[in-house]
């Protein structure tokens, strides 16, 4: 089993049915495979100044002097997310949504095209959730490519990050997305979202793991998840924190195609 090293890793996610149960185990087991891999945190990152880092919608914030926390959403666009985009405009806060493709993508582009224009970060978790260490590597270029190509058309960017489903991945799934142009992003904190709908208690959850360089990792496929953001946003804006994008976390350094970051 594997051997996960620090520059820091960790795992788990979750979506639909039993998978999301679980997923729930995985998520102190991190990798999946027989393998060593690490994974770089923010800090490491932005000690690695990219050449060109582009500015995000919501100004410059420098992650080395600003106590930063992204907020990343998995598995939309969905009935929800038109309303979630309300409350993050009133609110001024930038997020990273990880798009599925089939069903999700293909039934609300309208809503991507506008996450990206509302200046959110739009990535991939992949076309239909497969478990990328589970399938052949045909496959898995198959589920990378196609929610890349389809965001692309909509909104003439290609994504440069992806999430794997359940944050699951192997040295086969690294290779692949180097290739693809594609860095990994897992995350440190998690509300279970999957698991309730109670929207006081997800807050309570992200409140209670949110630290600096913190990577939230919410669902608004469900439907205690959306109620419970503004609590989440002033709350976590009380202690100082400073929303930004997963490429901004990263700033002035750049996501790596390959690389697998974590806080």
């Amino acid at each position: 089993m594997p051997s996960l090293s620090r520059k820091t890793t960790r795992t788990g996610t979750a979506f639909r049915g039993a998978a999301i149960l679980s997923a729930a185990a995985a998520v102190t087991l991190a990798l999946s495979g027989c393998t060593r891999l690490d994974t770089t945190a923010p800090s490491a990152a932005r000690a690695h100044p990219a050449a060109t880092v582009q500015a995000a919608r919501y100004g410059t914030v420098d992650c080395r002097q600003a106590k930063c926390i992204a907020l990343t959403f998995d598995a939309g666009p969905s009935e929800n997310s038109a309303r979630l985009l309300d409350i993050l405009k009133q609110k001024q806060v930038p997020a990273t949504f990880f798009l599925l493709g089939e069903r999700h993508i293909t039934k609300y582009p309208e809503l991507v095209k506008r996450m990206a224009a509302e200046g959110h970060e739009v990535a991939s978790h992949t076309w239909d959730h497969k478990i990328l260490t589970e399938i052949e590597p045909d496959e898995i270029r198959e589920e990378l490519k196609r929610p890349n190509d389809a965001i692309e058309k909509l909104t003439g960017h290609r994504p440069t990050l992806m999430r794997p489903p359940q944050g699951r991945t192997n040295d086969t799934v690294n290779k692949i997305s180097k290739e693809m142009g594609l860095a990994e992003v897992l995350w440190s904190v998690t509300a279970k979202d999957y698991t309730t709908n109670d929207s006081a208690l997800i807050q309570k959850r992200v409140l209670d793991q949110a630290s600096r360089d913190g990577i939230i990792l919410l669902h608004d496929i469900y439907p205690g998840t959306v109620p419970a953001v503004p609590g989440i946003i002033d709350a976590l804006k009380e202690r100082g924190y400073v929303f930004v994008t997963v490429p901004q976390l990263l700033a002035p350094g750049k996501a790596e195609p390959g690389e697998v970051y974590r806080p």
